[in-house]
């Protein structure tokens, strides 16, 4: 008998905690979002997601859900669901999965972020008929998932598709938050794109300035905006067209709150792109917006528990 009750999804990323009930065909019947907060500890982060799902969970038993799936920024260690986000210090090997089955008392299951996005994407959204999937998160981080074959890849350890940490600038790129220098997320995050417009002379003494602002002025025609979302979009198209080389894939679905910038920022990513994926078969790929747009990541939680065959093999 096909499922029919809804799940709980959750999303944890840099800069936003979201939870949502989901259907089981995949529509999001409800949600609720709050800015991921900074400058708490472990417990009070965990509190703060509490609050959230209780919010959202406001007159359901959660006995009465068919499981729930959660996705969170890595690295963590998988399946176990113990997180360590790079954008999110107050965790650092931090029970996830456990204390949301102690707190809720049904079946469990985390994945990275933006695998869940890939997974949502490719089960209701741009990747849906197609068998070779990357997707994208570009937020406060970039993080990436694959689909091949018709199959979420997890990898050795839970953490395939990582297209953040794909280097592409290894000379002359910053340094990156994982210890390398040059990756794609060093240069294309959100904070970072800031950094460098505010040493560019964009908003210099504007200590809460924002990727969301620095687009906004781009599409204004402000000319740092416009060089950096012309920079972020370049270090994706070399990391994509790596990727497409190495992963003969079919479509890109970019999400996070960067993909809104549009054409500002997939024009570069596009020129990049077709630059370095010279390949007759990597010619083929298409880089769209997630077709999901911000609920992305809660459909593709929810993927988590409703179509496990294809997306999680962790039990």
């Amino acid at each position: 008998m096909a499922e029919s009750r809804p799940a709980l999804a959750v999303d944890i990323g840099g800069t936003k905690l979201a939870a949502g009930l989901v259907e089981p065909a995949g529509r999001v019947l409800a949600w609720s979002v709050v800015p991921t907060p900074s400058g708490l500890d472990a417990e009070q982060l965990w509190r703060t997601l509490d609050a959230l799902i209780s919010d959202v969970l406001a007159g359901v038993d959660p006995a009465e859900l068919a499981g729930c799936g959660c996705g969170c920024g890595g690295p963590m260690e998988w399946p176990s669901g113990v997180v360590s986000p790079l954008n999110i210090p107050a965790w650092r090997d931090f029970p996830l999965r456990g204390r949301l089955a102690e707190r809720l008392g049904i079946p469990v299951r985390v994945h990275n972020d933006a695998i869940c996005l890939v997974a949502g994407e490719h089960w209701r959204g741009a990747g849906r008929g197609r068998g070779n999937v990357l997707g994208m998160v570009v937020s406060t981080g970039v993080g990436g998932g694959l689909v091949l074959d018709g199959r979420l890849v997890a990898g050795a350890s839970g953490n395939a598709g990582h297209i953040g940490h794909v280097v592409v600038d290894p000379d002359t790129g910053p340094p990156c938050g994982c210890g390398g220098r040059g990756c794609a997320e060093a240069i294309a995050r959100g904070p970072a794109l800031v950094a460098w417009a505010q040493s560019e002379g964009w908003r210099p003494d504007q200590s809460d300035a924002t990727a969301r602002d620095l687009a906004a002025d781009g599409a204004l025609g402000h000319p740092v905006g416009v060089a950096a979302m012309r920079r972020a979009g370049r270090a994706l198209g070399i990391a994509i067209a790596s990727a497409t080389c190495l992963c003969d894939l079919e479509v890109v679905s970019v999400g996070g709150g960067l993909s809104q910038a549009g054409p500002l920022l997939f024009g570069p990513l596009e020129e990049a792109l077709r630059a370095h994926a010279r390949l007759g078969f990597a010619r083929r790929v298409s880089v769209v917006p997630a077709l999901l747009g911000q609920s992305a990541g809660l459909v593709g939680a929810a993927a988590l528990i409703f179509a496990a065959d294809r997306y999680w093999s962790g039990d």
